[in-house]
């Protein structure tokens, strides 16, 4: 997804990741989903498996939304600090993405137009 209008939420879905991978080895997963700025890179799923899981969806979204908010070096920052500080499940990243999975406000803020799988 795909946009710049204002109070949007836009990005993009990158299959068969390098990145993710990574990350699925490091969290000992199979299926993985990490995001980088606008993009949410996958790992060992395919984006309509993804966009079928309401869920992890709204989880990643957070995520971007947490990006478009701090900017990308400083909320890799921050996130990286959290992590070191409190552990991957007590960072208060990871907080709000696993409380936002119920919220489905963030779905009102999609900018539906194009899906785009680079």
């Amino acid at each position: 997804m795909s946009s710049n209008k204002p109070g949007k939420l836009s990005f993009k879905i990158k299959e068969q990741s390098f990145i993710a991978r990574l990350a699925a080895w490091k969290l000992k997963s199979n299926k993985v989903a990490i995001v980088f700025g606008k993009t949410i890179h996958l790992h060992n799923t395919e984006a309509p498996e993804f966009l079928q899981n309401k869920r992890w969806v709204l989880h990643e979204l957070k995520h971007v939304e947490q990006f478009k908010q701090h900017g990308f070096l400083p909320f890799i920052f921050l996130y990286l600090s959290e992590s070191v500080r409190h552990g991957y499940l007590n960072n208060k990243y990871e907080i709000e993405a696993r409380a936002a999975e119920t919220n489905e406000e963030l779905l009102r803020k999609l900018d539906i137009e194009n899906i785009i799988y680079p």
